[in-house]
């Protein structure tokens, strides 16, 4: 599935507010042992709307949660 629609899995607030997802590997992560050796070493994605969830993926969603309507 696409990005917002695996967010959604997550919760529905997080598909409608979907901003990005910032992806890297498990392989990527577990051969380099954090997210931060995974983003020195240049693995780390930012990845729009269009991108299609792989097999293996370990995501990070940024989404803008929706404003709550209190009166």
């Amino acid at each position: 599935s696409k990005a917002p629609q695996a967010a959604g899995r997550i919760h529905s607030d997080m598909e409608k507010g979907f901003i990005c997802a910032e992806t890297m590997s498990y392989s990527d992560l577990l051969q380099l042992g954090s997210e931060a050796a995974v983003r020195a070493a240049g693995r780390f994605r930012s990845s729009g709307k269009d991108y299609v969830v792989q097999d293996g993926d370990v995501l990070l969603f940024k989404f803008n949660p929706p404003s709550s309507k209190k009166k």
